[in-house]
This record gives C-alpha cells, structure tokens and sequence, in this order.
C-alpha cells in the first residue's frame, strides 16, 4: 500500500511476519517504506510515521543529493560512447525483464511499459548495458592503440589486459604485464594515451621516480597538464 503526505510525499507501507518493530528505510530512487509488524495496525503505524516526520525530512535531504549525484536514465536521456548511442524505449515485455541489444551504432535498452524507468532493477539493467557497450569498444581500442604507441615509443611489454577496476586506471605488472581499465573509453582520446603511456613507462621505471616522470614527459611532453585534467575524471560509470 502507498500513501501521500502533504511534508514527505509518498511513502510505502510494507506489512511483514517476520518484523519485530516499526522500521523506516530511506533509499535512493526507492523512496520512504515503512515495515509493519503483523501485529500492528496501519493507524499506529500512520502514528509513528508522523512523529518521525522530522528524521525523515532531515534524511531525505541527504538521500536527494546522493540522487543528485546519480545519472537518472530515462527515454530522453542523451547518452552517447565513443562509438554508441544509448535508445531506451518501452515494450511489451513481462514484469522485470528488460531487452538488451548491442549493434555497431546503438546500445537498445527496452523495459516493461506498466514499470517507471526510474525503478532502481531499471537504471542497474542500463547501466549494465552501457558497461558492456563500453567493453565491447576497450576491447577493440585499447590493446590496438596500445600496441601503437608502445611501437612508436619503442617500449616492450608483455601482455595486455582489459578489465572493469575500481580506483584506479591501469597498472604495470613486476613483469610487464598491462592492465587498462575498461571505463577509459569514457576519456578524450589524449587522456586514454596519457594513461597507456603513463603504464608503459612503467616497464622501465616501475616507480614514480623523478626518472619516471622525466620519461613519461618526454613520450608525453604535455603530462603535466594531462595529470592534473584526468583528476577530473572517475574510473566508474555512475
């Protein structure tokens, strides 16, 4: 059951046998649920809703800017990759399935027509459409250009990896193994070879070494600019 109230908006009521008290969970894009013991009328329940209407206004605020911070997707959303562009439509499709299709121009993401967009199953399922949008187009990238610059510059390297990590953008091996992140294919051009080079010129210096940074400007004589605009960025879609 959902309820509107004029201060907090809408708010889901939830009736559980295993709940002990009355709990209240402010969740992003999921909105305010209140669980109800079995045992405890919706009336109370409305009752202790109301006496807590200042904890959830104070908490809804936060929850708005983590919102905030988040890409909402929906049917208007202009979302394109370095070889993509995201169409998301809805379908006549069952309850919680979403259609995922990736061509060489398009990344289709189709929902079921009677669920919201901004449904939290929704945005995860785009949002997983895009990741693999974007590891399909690494792949193809980035061990090519890699092999590029590496000839170019006359580095030698072992192998090449191309994988999702967290915090970071690539990394250099003991042994001269390379591993790119697959979100650098959210990055302009000159950043993805900032970053190739950057790990390149980890085969020879393997620390950041005054050496190392002597190199990396040498292959790469705008780094230092470079460096500081790549802060801009995050390894993560979302």
């Amino acid at each position: 059951m959902i309820k509107e109230y004029k201060n907090i908006g809408k708010v889901e009521f939830v009736k559980s046998n295993k709940a002990k008290r009355i709990r209240i969970s402010i969740r992003p894009l999921k909105g305010i649920r209140l669980t109800v013991p079995k045992n405890v009328s919706i009336k109370d329940a409305e009752k202790f809703l109301i006496e807590k209407e200042n904890w959830i206004i104070k908490n809804l605020k936060k929850v708005q800017k983590v919102e905030d911070k988040k890409t909402i997707f929906t049917e208007n959303t202009d979302f394109k990759t370095k070889n993509h562009v995201l169409k998301i439509s809805k379908s006549y499709l069952l309850d919680r399935q979403v259609s995922i299709n990736i061509n060489k121009t398009q990344t289709i993401v189709k929902y079921p027509q009677k669920n919201n967009i901004k449904e939290e199953w929704i945005q995860n399922s785009i949002i997983k459409a895009i990741t693999e949008t974007y590891r399909m187009e690494a792949k193809q990238y980035l061990p090519k250009r890699i092999t590029e610059l590496a000839e170019k510059h006359n580095f030698k390297f072992s192998k090449v990896s191309v994988r999702i990590a967290k915090g970071r953008w690539g990394s250099c091996s003991g042994i001269d193994n390379i591993s790119l992140n697959v979100f650098l294919m959210m990055l302009p051009d000159e950043l993805i070879d900032y970053v190739i080079l950057h790990e390149l010129c980890h085969t020879i210096e393997k620390n950041h070494s005054h050496r190392f940074w002597k190199l990396l400007e040498k292959v790469s004589p705008n780094s230092p600019t470079l460096k500081k605009e790549i802060k801009n960025y995050s390894p993560s879609v979302f």
